[in-house]
């Protein structure tokens, strides 16, 4: 069966059961019960690799023990053991804390929750992904063919859109970054897992040699993630591009501690982050922060953080929305203590809608180091491809589109799309990092506020005007 037929068969299945109302909730379903089966696959390898291997989870909750057999357990029965013997088992699983198979089960399941209510209708979604065994070959290639459709699938199904970065944007910004082996990894908002997941398959490609090496990247690939539906799905993807045990994926909230509780040892080397943007945080967050930088707002909390977290020499290319290249207030002073101790050495103006449908904001890549000040900042604006007014659920952002930006990394001059401030300009500027295009490309027009009020204002004008010369012509 292709990858599209088994997400067809398991939408049009899950459609028909009262309790799962929409993509985000079949995707909170296939979630969990994906991990389960995934995990259960990896453990039959551990039990042939070692036949001491004891499992981590109660054997009666073991997904080969209730979930297999297609003439198991259905109906009420198994709606009955889902939801009184599985749930509670595994959420309640007593580990030591150097199990840490144990804790990654546990952690991950710790707020899942079923919605389904038909036990028939669950032993069919059942038998469906039964079909795949994560242990072989062929297999494993379609298993993740289907996890990367049913990330994407995330970008359409309303506010599930914000944990899902396209996969084109990960990987260049991954690729321009180029960590080694070694480095520490962080994305302490990590959602899926996407940038992650290209770290790993960068680092691997360009740098493991051997087994060892192998296993220094897994424990070198770290991430948080504050929900409980992108933890779990993260912590699938590690399983899936072959961690084992994806203990340095971490369910939790960065921003919930006091900033001077992260010390030396919470350095890392690179960070590549698509942090929360457009939300507020929860009530007494920013208090965790220095009174100069204190704001509800998550992305420039993260901004803080991510400087805050690096070490001097350490990397970072992060998302960041144009709501903070042109912010004022503590938002100019978040800033000022980027370009002063970092060195921000480009900014990338993405086109409009890359996030589309979840968020059509304007956004931008900021690729920064730590230890030094910024003198001058290079632009680049990614236009759209030619032909194309917007990107859409089944035509996003590619990787071929960033190809000009990749040639014109290591030998930067001025073109048609690229340009270069300095830090005088800058700070003249009050830190407004929102600077157009000077050569006057076509492209996503990033307007301030204050611009937007000024051209409503004026529009409004012309209204009044026409509304005014229609008695004239009567």
């Amino acid at each position: 069966m292709s990858v599209d037929s088994l997400i067809k068969n398991l939408r049009n299945i899950m459609r028909q059961d009262q309790g799962v109302a929409g993509d985000g909730q079949r995707i909170e379903q296939l979630g969990w019960m994906l991990f389960l089966k995934l995990y259960d696959d990896q453990e039959r390898f551990y039990e042939m690799r070692d036949p001491k291997y004891k499992s981590p989870i109660p054997e009666a909750l073991r997904w080969r023990n209730w979930a297999t057999d297609p003439e198991g357990i259905t109906g009420d029965e198994l709606m009955s053991f889902v939801n009184n013997k599985l749930f509670p088992g595994i959420k309640n699983l007593k580990v030591r804390t150097d199990d840490k198979r144990g804790m990654v089960v546990r952690d991950a399941l710790e707020d899942a929750f079923n919605y389904m209510k038909s036990g028939t209708t669950m032993r069919r979604v059942l038998n469906e992904l039964n079909q795949y065994d994560f242990n072989k070959k062929s297999d494993r290639h379609l298993v993740n063919d289907f996890y990367e459709k049913l990330l994407k699938e995330l970008q359409t199904a309303g506010d599930y859109g914000e944990f899902y970065t396209p996969r084109a944007l990960t990987q260049f910004v991954v690729e321009m970054i180029d960590p080694k082996l070694g480095e520490i990894v962080f994305d302490p908002a990590c959602g899926t897992g996407g940038f992650l997941i290209n770290a790993l398959e960068h680092v691997r490609s360009h740098y493991v040699k051997t087994q060892a090496d192998e296993k220094k990247l897994h424990d070198a690939i770290r991430g948080v993630e504050l929900k409980q539906l992108p933890h779990i799905l993260a912590s699938t993807n590690m399983i899936i591009h072959g961690v084992e045990v994806p203990d340095n994926i971490r369910h939790d909230d960065m921003l919930s501690r006091p900033l001077t509780e992260y010390g030396p040892r919470d350095r890392v080397d690179v960070i590549v982050a698509n942090p929360p943007f457009g939300g507020v945080v929860k009530e007494g967050t920013e208090k965790n922060f220095p009174s100069d930088f204190r704001t509800k707002e998550t992305a420039a909390l993260f901004l803080v953080l991510f400087i805050h977290l690096l070490k001097d020499g350490g990397r970072a290319g992060i998302v960041l929305p144009d709501g903070m290249l042109f912010g004022e207030g503590v938002v100019s002073k978040i800033k000022e203590k980027l370009l002063t101790e970092c060195n921000v050495h480009t900014i990338v103006r993405l086109p409009q809608g890359v996030f589309n449908p979840y968020a059509g904001v304007n956004t931008n890549l900021i690729f920064f180091t730590k230890g030094e000040p910024t003198k001058e900042i290079w632009y680049y604006q990614l236009p759209l491809p030619e032909g194309l007014k917007q990107y859409t659920k089944n035509r996003g952002i590619t990787h071929e589109e960033f190809d000009p930006i990749c040639k014109w990394w290591g030998n930067r001059k001025a073109n048609g799309n690229a340009w270069k401030v300095s830090i005088k300009e800058i700070r003249e500027r009050n830190y407004n990092l929102d600077f157009k295009n000077p050569n006057g490309k076509a492209g996503v027009i990033h307007k301030s506020p204050t611009e937007l009020v000024r051209e409503i204002e004026g529009k409004e004008l012309e209204i009044l005007k026409l509304l005014a010369e229609i008695p004239k012509s009567l």
